[in-house]
């Protein structure tokens, strides 16, 4: 790992242009001059070798430039958007834009891009995108809307592949990434989901990306300091479906700590990424440097820049290499790195293979994960998580298909694995599921803490307590009835007065957030009630009665609103929470009664049957009274235009 050279100064009076800093340097069509454009009013033509300013030119007062101006590389001229819709063009002799070209367009631009070997492209906020030439024919056409609602662009990148001209662009939406490829020529454009992995807690920081033959690499950088992967293919295979792209760790801790929020990422060659503004951004990885790089020229503008220099003696060797060898399909390839490569080769070489589908993809992903599993049997030490992950997360596997992945994580206490087969298998076993519950309650709380568990299903529950103290027995209203104390049975004297705070009675989630959301996935699991009883049976009191604390605190928050639901993402349903209570009182009731530190749950519980009882006899009076009336309503059809009716209910 070598240093970086020291800084090299493209002007001092960079930075006085605008007050509010700099909107984007950009080359030139000659290689030591750049484009620099500042946050108000203001575009400088710097030349790097003089270190001087070749001319400057000025929007009007009140006038201010919202997109970085960029050189046409086949004419020469500068292009430049000010107020998000005004178009202008100027050269060199030019001296005040206000007189120089002028197209106002129907809608925002957020960036212009502009490469050698095409014209400029630009690239409007709700994600529509035109090339210059069409949009100086007719300026006034109708775009597009692209983007959703409250979908915002966070990062975007003009590549040239084969010649062909490729914008990418991330999109941002309440916490959701998406990462769109258009294909300029052909006005193709592909959507995928960013799934994020590891990654899932922090915040992205930065994006940057590269491209080869077959592939865009994306990698964007974390605020828990690491830089993560997303292999997207160039030609997808379906354009027209929104696809779904996992993200993988590349580098660890590239920046201490966490992440400052000014902090940049870009790569400059395949080996090699920078993080800028950062105080490990001057060693880390950095070796190609001289006193100054023009960092977009080091990516090259087209495929195979990086192999150019190399003899064509070899270039012919490696092609007939190549070519005496039997074409052997990526799935076998797959399989065969499987069985001796490294881990991390492995998982490389999985993210590609998962970024375009093959015909035979779907029998493929099972074969995989048995290949994964039969070398984890061979050798301990050997441990694919990531790729497991990965292969879980096609949507593809289930139980059936590699029954040895759940059993491998039972053994290794991988609840974050079980948890995402208890989302994605729908064939699970009655006694598996029951084996994951066991783990769930049993597990310490320090481990759930180190283990990366997805908390989607569970709602803020506050303060998250262990211990009897918890959910104790409060007389909330049930379902808008609450039931007399002095109608129940004898043993309920004995629960402790109500608390008159109203904060001392607010129930509290009896496990920590982490362990609800695998008992979450446990209830949102399919299973058969008379399969599953026996099971229920070898579990232990004290954790069936932990998990019916859990089970009552959800139905007491269910109860809070009207609609007798939770909140959050994809959360248990009021019919999940009552179908467990009744299956853990079937299968335990016997030995949970003999518990002393579960009789006040017991009691708590029967007075919410007791009220369930007394509130479903009211409704059926109800229901009875509306029953005549609606008999009354279709005796009287000869009525008026106006009518007034007085009816009685006894």
């Amino acid at each position: 790992m070598a240093a970086l050279e020291d800084e090299f100064t493209l002007s001092s009076g960079v930075l006085s242009a605008g007050p509010d800093g700099l909107l984007g340097v950009e080359q030139s069509n000659k290689t030591d001059q750049f484009l620099v454009t500042d946050r108000g009013r203001t575009v400088v033509l710097y030349k790097v070798s003089d270190q001087k300013p070749l001319g400057s030119w000025s929007v009007k007062q009140g006038q201010l430039i919202t997109c970085s101006a960029v050189c046409n590389f086949q004419t020469g001229e500068y292009v430049v958007v000010h107020d998000n819709k005004v178009l202008r063009i100027w050269n060199n002799e030019d001296v005040n834009l206000d007189k120089v070209f002028k197209a106002t367009l129907s809608a925002e631009v957020h960036k212009i891009h502009s490469v050698r070997g095409t014209e400029p492209v630009l690239l409007f906020k709700e994600g529509a995108v035109r090339g210059l030439e069409a949009l100086l024919a007719e300026p006034q056409q109708e775009i597009e809307a692209v983007l959703s609602d409250g979908e915002v662009i966070r990062w975007t990148k003009l590549f040239m592949v084969f010649r062909h001209p490729v914008l990418i662009f991330i999109t941002e939406k309440h916490g959701n990434y998406f990462v769109y490829v258009h294909m300029v020529n052909s006005h193709t454009l592909s959507k995928y989901t960013l799934l994020r992995g590891q990654e899932e807690k922090s915040v992205i920081q930065s994006f940057t990306a590269s491209v080869d033959r077959k592939f865009i690499s994306v990698m964007s950088l974390s605020s828990d300091g690491c830089v993560y992967e997303t292999l997207i293919p160039v030609y997808p295979t379906d354009p027209e479906e929104n696809q779904r792209v996992v993200s993988s760790l590349l580098l660890r801790a590239v920046v201490s700590g966490s992440a400052p929020s000014g902090v940049a990422l870009t790569v400059l060659d395949r080996d090699h990424v920078a993080v800028l503004g950062s105080p490990l951004s001057a060693s880390k990885g950095i070796q190609v440097m001289p006193p100054f790089v023009n960092w977009e020229a080091s990516q090259g503008d087209g495929l195979g820049s990086q192999h150019a220099e190399q003899p064509r003696r070899i270039l012919r060797r490696r092609k007939i290499e190549v070519s005496s060898q039997p074409a052997v399909p990526p799935s076998k390839q797959l399989l065969t790195t499987i069985m001796k490569d490294s881990e991390k080769h492995i998982e490389m070489e999985l993210r590609k293979f998962l970024a375009v589908k093959t015909p035979d993809f779907h029998a493929i992903v099972g074969d995989l994960v048995t290949g994964l599993l039969g070398r984890c049997q061979v050798e301990p030490s050997f441990c694919p998580r990531n790729c497991l992950v990965q292969l879980i997360q096609t949507h593809v596997l289930s139980y059936s298909l590699c029954p040895g992945l759940m059993e491998m994580a039972v053994k290794k206490t991988d609840v974050q694995l079980l948890q995402l087969c208890l989302q994605r298998f729908p064939d699970i076993p009655e006694s598996v599921t029951c084996a994951c519950l066991k783990i769930f309650l049993s597990i310490g709380d320090d481990s759930l803490h180190q283990a990366e568990i997805d908390m989607e299903s569970v709602f803020d529950y506050g303060d998250s307590v262990q211990g009897d103290n918890v959910a104790a027995p409060v007389d909330v209203l049930q379902n808008g009835f609450s039931p007399e104390g002095d109608t129940c049975l004898s043993c309920c004297q004995e629960v402790p007065a109500k608390p008159q705070d109203a904060a001392a009675a607010t129930p509290t989630c009896p496990v920590t957030p982490q362990r609800a959301a695998l008992l979450n996935a446990i209830l949102h699991s399919g299973y058969s009630e008379a399969f599953l009883l026996p099971h229920l049976k070898d579990i232990p009191a004290q954790h069936i009665t932990l998990f019916l604390k859990y089970l009552y605190f959800l139905y007491l928050k269910c109860s809070e609103n009207a609609t007798m639901t939770l909140p959050g993402i994809h959360p248990p349903t009021l019919n999940q929470i009552l179908d467990w209570i009744c299956l853990l009182l079937d299968a335990n009731f016997t030995v949970v009664v003999m518990i002393p530190e579960a009789k006040r749950l017991l009691i708590s519980l029967y007075k919410f049957v007791k009220s369930q009882i007394s509130v479903y006899s009211e409704l059926n009076k109800i229901e009875v009274s509306f029953r005549e009336l609606q008999k009354l309503n279709q005796e009287k059809n000869n009525r008026g235009l106006y009518s007034i009716e007085v009816l009685e209910l006894f």
